[in-house]
């Protein structure tokens, strides 16, 4: 049964009690994959294994995802800067144990001049097991985000520039 999160505000996602912090380097442009992110919803279980359907909601104001293993996210987009960042909380999910949960992708231009530096934070509150659970699987995160950087990539790179 779905559950209502508290409506954490961006400054969260510094002062969560429990934050994951991963970064990668792609070659496509911060653009595209700033398109792909938050334009193109609908296409990242393509490239995001772990997410089994996503669909934009109010108008692209949100965003349903349901990820491998059935938990549900309903959530609210907090920051659209095309190219830099995109910023969501999720207002309502699932998952048992999450109290508040708000995830940034930060993007800019790689430092050796081609192609984008990803930063992904997952943000999260919740009880000592969702805590204990989430550190324990922070690598088995780590490792699907950069598999999704290396699979975004490639669908990138295949696909004609708009």
């Amino acid at each position: 049964m779905a559950r209502r999160l508290r409506p954490v505000r961006l400054d969260f996602l510094e002062s969560a009690p429990l934050r994951l912090v991963f970064d990668t380097e792609v070659a496509a442009s911060p653009r595209a994959v700033y398109r792909a992110l938050a334009d193109d919803v609908a296409d990242s279980p393509s490239w995001f294994t772990a997410v089994s359907a996503a669909r934009p909601t109010a108008g692209g104001a949100g965003r349903e995802i349901r990820l491998r293993g059935g938990v549900v996210f309903q959530e609210r987009v907090m920051v659209t800067d095309a190219g830099e960042r995109y910023a969501y909380r999720v207002e309502e999910t699932n998952a048992p144990g999450v109290r508040a949960l708000m995830e940034e992708w930060l993007l800019a231009p790689a430092p050796h001049g081609t192609g984008t530096r990803v930063r992904w934070t997952m943000a999260a509150e919740g009880t000592a097991p969702f805590r204990l659970v989430l550190r324990l699987a922070r690598s088995r995160v780590g490792r699907s985000f950069r598999d999704a950087m290396r699979n975004l990539d490639r669908r990138l790179a295949s696909s004609p520039a708009p």
